[in-house]
């Protein structure tokens, strides 16, 4: 038997600890990638035992965060799948812009690239003195990095590219200063963001909103916990709102569907009733 790996049952054990001492419910995300998510975690920090890693989880609140951050999933990057972005550009968010105010929330928003990407456009479209954009996140870790708007230098050829692709026509190194080896993006650009942590688990609706994004999130939850989710976005989203989800999820098949219509070529619904 490997030693490094955790088991099924060890699994369920941890997740019933997180949801008793800190109230936090992984219990319907997807087994396979969390377990393969603790197992990575608990290899790599070289733990003698399971019951030594356990302990720490519940009583160094450190360790704690280490450990949510590592099993929860914070890979993003700005203007990610930049057709998506170039349709918020030149569709969702014009046909939002005859609103006196838009709220958007952002769902599972991690270190915030895909915040300053949204707060870009909405700069360049002459809408982000009247926006609100809420970025929420299960993890404070990589919220507090969110708030910072500073990322790797080394990206930043990657997200201009991506920038430019998505319909981008400015040079992208005026939203940033360089330092040393990080890009701190202006204040200007997050002047009009609210980061808060949400569990889109177990916390309600705390606002009604004209666009909503959860790209790449459903995917790790199971059935049950999507359709769940969904019917929360559901919810919170105002009549003619938008839905936007990740290239491999759909509201197809849930209780929602017969309230939203496809926009073409992506994975955006608006809301009809």
């Amino acid at each position: 038997m490997d030693i490094s790996a955790i088991n099924d049952e060890q699994v369920e054990i941890l997740l019933s600890d997180l949801l008793e001492y800190y109230g936090y419910d992984f219990t319907g995300y997807s087994r396979a990638s969390l377990k393969r998510r603790i197992s990575r975690l608990f290899s790599l920090d070289k733990a003698l035992s399971f019951a030594e890693f356990r302990y720490r989880i519940m009583k160094d609140n450190v360790y704690f965060k280490r450990f949510v951050e590592q099993i929860t999933v914070n890979v993003t990057e700005m203007f990610r799948d930049p057709a998506f972005f170039k349709t918020l550009r030149d569709s969702i968010l014009p046909a939002l812009g005859t609103y006196p105010f838009i709220r958007i929330w952002l769902a599972g928003c991690s270190t915030g690239e895909e915040a300053y990407s949204i707060s870009i456009i909405l700069k360049e479209l002459n809408l982000l003195h009247k926006s609100l954009i809420y970025a929420t996140d299960l993890n404070p870790v990589v919220l507090e990095k969110a708030s910072q708007g500073m990322f790797a230098m080394s990206q930043m050829k990657q997200y201009s590219e991506n920038y430019i692709t998505s319909g981008g026509t400015k040079d992208f190194s005026t939203y940033y200063t360089a330092n040393y080896s990080l890009a701190k993006f202006n204040d200007e650009l997050k002047s009009k963001m609210i980061f808060s942590t949400h569990n889109l688990v177990s916390d309600h609706s705390f606002n009604e909103f004209q666009l909503i994004l959860c790209r790449n999130v459903l995917i790790y939850f199971d059935r049950e916990l999507q359709h769940q989710v969904l019917d929360l976005f559901n919810e919170s989203l105002e009549d003619l709102g938008y839905l936007a989800l990740g290239t491999k999820e759909t509201i197809d098949f849930s209780n929602i569907a017969k309230n939203y219509k496809r926009v073409p070529a992506n994975k955006i619904w608006r809301k009809i009733k």
